[in-house]
């Protein structure tokens, strides 16, 4: 009887500091992990700010190179507008609709309106590049104009899966046709 509660003793004593163990155990990886997730994001951060640095400087030489006089906007666009327009300026949510040509800085011509139509979209409505909803509201109804859109304003770290590589620059060219409602 002594021995039965002796081990019965045992057994909760050897229960008890398993389940202690095991429950100090699970708190310190937790604590490690929010410091190594926290650690791993100010990595990454760092990371994409040096490659945001040396594609904006990479740009910055392909303009010096050709002696282009840009603007570089706060999201890093540049762009210059080639010919002047009279129409109306283009607004957010309005139709536009655009001959272009899209190309790598390195020449490759990888879209153009003259293999496929026209382009059209509602500005800040519809899917299309995030630096081209920025460049086209520069742009004037018959305004051509040169854009560089960094990579984040362009295709990102995927590219386009077909024509653009992962984090490619693009050059637009393109000249504003109309705008509607």
């Amino acid at each position: 009887m002594i021995f039965r509660n002796y081990s019965l003793i045992a057994i909760v004593y050897v229960s008890t500091l398993l389940q202690l163990s095991c429950g100090s155990n699970q708190d310190k990886p937790v604590q490690k992990t929010n410091i190594e997730s926290k650690e791993f994001k100010e990595k990454l951060i760092d990371a994409n700010k040096m490659s945001v640095k040396r594609e904006s400087d990479e740009i910055d030489q392909y303009v010096k190179r050709k002696g282009w006089d840009m603007i570089i906007t706060g999201s890093g666009l540049r762009y210059m507008i080639t010919q002047k327009g009279a129409g109306e300026l283009a607004k957010t949510e309005q139709r536009v609709k655009l001959n272009f040509n899209v190309k790598l800085l390195d020449g490759t011509i990888c879209y153009s309106s003259d293999s496929t139509g026209v382009y059209e979209f509602f500005i800040d409505k519809s899917s299309v590049e995030t630096g081209l909803h920025e460049g086209v509201k520069y742009m004037h109804v018959g305004d051509k104009a040169t854009m560089i859109l960094p990579s984040h304003l362009a295709y990102g770290l995927i590219g386009d899966e077909k024509r653009i590589p992962p984090r490619a620059s693009v050059l637009y060219e393109l000249e504003l046709l109309s705008v509607r409602q």
